[in-house]
C-alpha cells in the first residue's frame, strides 16, 4: 500500500511538473522562440552534419557548413520571390481599372445567363478594398520606415533573433549527440526502456513526417513553377516556389498559392485561358500531391493526418505565439505517440477484456 502510495504521489508530481512547465513555455515564449526555431533546424540538418563528420569534416566545420547551407538557401529564396513578387503587385495595381472593366462585360453577362444572377463590379468600392491591402511601394516603404523608427524594441528583437538562432543552431549541431545522452542518462533506470522505446517512436514519426514533407513542398514547387511556365505565366517561379513552401500547412498553402496563381492569370491573359490553365495544374498538382508524392515521401504509416496538423498549428499558436508554431508539430508527435501507448495499454487492461 505504501509503494502504492508513493507512486500516486510520484505521478501527481510529475504531471504538475508539466504544468507548470507549460505554464512557464506560456509566460517566455518570447524569450523560447530563438531557441525553438534553433532545435527545429537542427533536428533538420542533423544528419547532414553526421554526413560531412562521417567523411572527415571537423565536427565544428560541418556544423558551421550546415548553417551557411541553409542561409545562402534561404537568402536565395528572398532574392527570388521578393522582387518578383512586388512588381507583380505594381502590375495588379496598374491593371486594376482594367480588370474591373473586364469582369462587368465578360464575367457579369455569363452570370446573368447562367444563375440569372445580376451582378455589378463596383469599381470604388474594389479599388478601396484592394487599397487597404495593398499599397503602393513607395507607401509600403515609408511605412515599413515609420515601423522601424517608432519601434525600436521590436527592431532590437528582430535582430537578435537573427543573430542568436545561428548562434543556437551552432551549439546544438555542434553538440547534438552529447545533448541527447545526457538526457538518457537522467532517465529514471527502471523506465528506461519504455522512454526510450517512446522516445525513438517519437522521433520515427516526427523525422518521416518532416523530412517526407520536405521532399513533397520541393516536388511541388517545381512542378507548379514548370507548368506554370510553360503555360507562359510570366510569374511562374515565384507562385510556383511559394505554393510548395505553403503545401507544408495542408489546404490553407495549396489555396494561397492558387488565388495568387488566379491573380495572375486575370492580370496578365485575356479571356478564359489564363483561369482555364490555372484550373488544370492546380488540380492536376492536387492529384500529384494526394496519390503520388505524399503517399511516397511521406507515407500513411506515419499517423500524422492534415486536420490533426491544422489543429496543432492553430492551437499552439494560438496559446504561445510564433514559439508554438515552431514545437507544434513535435508536440502533436509526441501526442500521438502517447496516444497510441494509452491505446494500447487500454485493449491490453483487464477493464476492457474482462466480461
Amino acid at each position: 500500500m505504501a509503494l502504492l502510495d508513493d507512486e500516486r504521489v510520484a505521478t501527481a508530481m510529475w504531471v504538475g511538473l508539466g504544468l507548470a512547465l507549460l505554464a512557464l513555455m506560456a509566460l517566455l515564449s518570447s524569450v523560447l522562440t530563438p531557441f525553438a526555431l534553433g532545435a527545429v533546424l537542427a533536428y533538420l540538418l542533423v544528419p547532414g552534419a553526421d554526413w560531412l563528420q562521417r567523411h572527415h569534416l571537423p565536427r565544428w566545420a560541418a556544423a558551421l557548413a550546415m548553417i551557411v547551407l541553409t542561409v545562402l538557401v534561404l537568402l536565395g529564396l528572398v532574392l527570388i520571390l521578393v522582387p518578383v513578387l512586388l512588381r507583380e503587385t505594381g502590375a495588379l495595381w496598374n491593371e486594376w481599372p482594367a480588370l474591373i472593366s473586364r469582369l462587368n462585360t465578360k464575367v457579369a453577362p455569363r452570370l446573368n445567363e447562367w444563375f440569372g444572377w445580376t451582378v455589378t463590379f463596383d469599381s470604388r468600392a474594389l479599388t478601396e478594398l484592394l487599397a487597404s491591402h495593398v499599397s503602393q511601394q513607395d507607401t509600403l516603404a515609408a511605412s515599413l520606415l515609420a515601423r522601424l523608427r517608432s519601434g525600436g524594441a521590436f527592431l532590437l528583437g528582430t535582430l537578435g533573433m537573427l543573430v542568436l538562432v545561428p548562434v543556437v543552431l551552432f551549439y546544438l549541431l555542434l553538440q547534438w549527440h552529447e545533448f541527447i545522452q545526457r538526457f538518457e542518462s537522467i532517465i529514471p533506470r527502471r523506465w528506461y526502456a519504455q522512454v526510450s522505446g517512446m522516445l525513438a517512436e517519437i522521433d520515427s514519426v516526427l523525422s518521416q513526417f518532416l523530412r517526407g514533407q520536405l521532399s513533397v513542398m520541393v516536388g511541388l514547387a517545381l512542378y507548379y513553377s514548370v507548368a506554370l511556365s510553360l503555360a507562359g505565366f510570366e510569374s511562374a517561379l515565384p507562385i510556383g516556389v511559394l505554393t510548395g513552401m505553403l503545401a507544408f500547412v495542408p489546404y490553407v498553402g495549396y489555396t494561397i498559392g492558387l488565388v495568387l496563381a488566379l491573380g495572375a492569370a486575370l492580370v496578365q491573359f485575356d479571356g478564359w485561358y489564363g483561369p482555364s490553365m490555372v484550373a488544370l495544374i492546380y488540380g492536376l498538382g492536387q492529384v500529384l500531391e494526394g496519390f503520388v508524392l505524399t503517399p511516397r515521401l511521406v507515407g500513411g504509416r506515419i499517423g500524422l493526418h492534415p486536420l490533426m496538423v491544422i489543429f496543432a498549428l492553430l492551437a499552439f499558436g494560438d496559446l504561445f505565439g510564433f514559439f508554438g508554431v515552431l514545437v507544434a508539430l513535435p508536440s502533436s508527435a509526441v501526442l500521438l505517440v502517447a496516444l497510441r501507448r494509452l491505446r494500447q495499454a487500454y485493449f491490453e487492461s483487464t477493464f476492457y477484456g474482462r466480461p
